[in-house]
């Protein structure tokens, strides 16, 4: 075997190189293994309407005993009016409010995910779909379906009627997506981690009216 090598050491060391390099390209160029062994951790903010509704009555959003006891002192010092002037002649007018008229657990498919899927609306045409207590792997080339197949039905299902809503921002953490205002919820009521390379769902959630 040596003897061989020495007599072939011209051509056998290059071969090795570009064998080497082709094999690096499929780990980590197409394959993308290597995201199996990384998190993408995000951490978004519910998100805020155009017409201003924010987080506020959210869980999300609810502020610590602590936080209100500092903010009221902090009010108090600088002699804060707690209330504003009322105009008497005009209607008081309704806060926009954040409502969840969809939501949905996760469950495991080709790899272990867990957390909420949740439909948040103002109740005009503009909607996110967000994730809470979201988990799933990482991996290669990771989107967010939304498909008219179930959850539990055959993998190849998923993408044959589905409306695609991005990258996956992130394995780990809650995220946002904002739906397109002339998707059907009541048609597209599933929530799939798809992995477009290698056509796997990783996991998906069933959004249920509430």
């Amino acid at each position: 075997m040596f003897q061989w090598l020495r007599r072939n050491a011209k051509w056998a060391i290059p071969s090795g190189v570009v064998l080497a390099g082709v094999g690096a390209w499929l780990f980590f160029g197409y394959f993308g293994f290597h995201t199996l062994f990384f998190d993408d951790e995000v951490n978004e903010a519910v998100p805020v309407f155009t017409s201003g509704a924010g987080a506020s009555g959210l869980e999300s959003d609810a502020a610590t005993d602590e936080e209100v006891d500092e903010m009221n002192e902090a009010m108090e010092e600088e002699d804060t009016p707690t209330e504003d002037p009322v105009d008497e002649g005009m209607p008081d007018m309704p806060e926009p409010e954040i409502l969840i008229p969809y939501l949905g657990d996760f469950i495991d498919r080709s790899h272990p995910t867990s957390g909420i899927a949740e439909i948040l609306t103002d109740g005009t045409d503009q909607r996110f779909l967000r994730f809470e207590d979201f988990e799933t792997d990482n991996g290669p080339d990771l989107n967010v379906y939304l498909s008219t197949a179930t959850p539990d039905g055959p993998a190849g299902d998923f993408d044959e009627d589905f409306v695609d809503l991005g990258d996956l921002k992130g394995n780990i953490g809650p995220q946002n997506y904002e739906i397109p205002p002339d998707v059907d919820l009541d048609r597209y009521s599933t929530v799939v981690i798809w992995c477009v390379r290698f056509a796997v769902a990783f996991g998906a959630a069933e959004l249920m009216a509430t």
